[in-house]
């Protein structure tokens, strides 16, 4: 199994270069190594990293965020790559050890490309990181020239778990990607990042778009939606402009499908 390799670095195929083996402790980045052609490289991965499907053959070195030091000290990888640990103290244990780890900060779908291309610099592949780095820099571009060119954004309520209700504030992740695609986040009233809200204050804000985020274990969450009391009078609702089904990490995990979960959400818009 890959991930029970305990080199600090591995072979390049066909051409002698000695490239670091790397452990991710974040979904987000584990895309990132796989998107930049470094996925091979990957030794360790938390229990959250799901994509691409062939991550399932690496080992797991603990929960998002949460990666066990006795698992990290055994594989013993070249670069442990992080993006929030729930416990910062976790990341000078980590250093204590003597194992080399790098923080990829990402907080906007803007930052994504210089994610990508730290990660090919720091995996030995520079070359495909810069590729895609560059075609997404250039996609971002492209939806946002879109969506500055109409006349009118709907208001999308984006909500990411119903019990009890959650949506993302105006500095979150979703709530960019909602402008990208050419509508106006709900949530951008409230200065935080993701909330707990109520049904009252959605059906103040009165959206065009319901987009659910999760799925319904009863029932589908457009029928569940639609049946909450006083949300009859909602536009969204109204006009039968629910929808459900998502990838949702195409919409809450920034990485380098983010130009798909744009895609997806602007099909929405497009449809009023």
């Amino acid at each position: 199994m890959t991930g029970c390799s305990t080199r600090t670095d591995t072979e390049s195929a066909g051409s002698g270069t000695k490239l670091p083996t790397i452990v991710s402790l974040a979904p987000s980045i584990t895309e990132m190594v796989y998107a930049v052609g470094a996925g091979e490289q990957l030794i360790g991965r938390t229990s959250a990293c799901d994509y691409p499907a062939e991550v399932e053959k690496v080992q797991v070195v603990g929960a998002f965020g949460r990666p066990s030091l006795e698992m990290l000290l055994s594989l013993s990888p070249g670069i442990i790559l992080d993006a929030d640990l729930a416990d910062e103290q976790m990341g000078q244990k980590i250093s204590e050890l003597g194992l080399r780890r790098e923080r990829i900060s990402i907080q906007t779908p803007d930052d994504i490309p210089a994610a990508i291309r730290q990660i090919g610099s720091l995996a030995g592949h520079s070359q495909q990181a810069d590729s895609l780095a560059a075609v997404i820099e250039k996609g971002l571009e492209q939806y946002n020239d879109e969506a500055a060119q109409l006349e009118r954004r709907p208001e999308v309520y984006l909500e990411i778990w119903d019990d009890p209700l959650w949506t993302g504030g105006s500095t979150s992740y979703t709530s960019a990607l909602i402008s990208y695609a050419g509508g106006r986040n709900i949530g951008d009233a409230v200065a935080k990042e993701y909330f707990e809200t109520t049904p009252e204050w959605v059906i103040t804000e009165n959206p065009d778009i319901i987009a659910c985020m999760y799925m319904s274990r009863n029932i589908p969450a457009i029928e569940k939606v639609s049946r909450r009391p006083g949300w009859e009078h909602i536009t969204a609702v109204k006009e039968g402009r629910i929808y459900d089904n998502f990838d949702n990490s195409l919409f809450l995990r920034p990485g380098p499908r983010v130009l798909e979960g744009i895609a997806e959400l602007q099909e929405l818009m497009k449809n009023q």
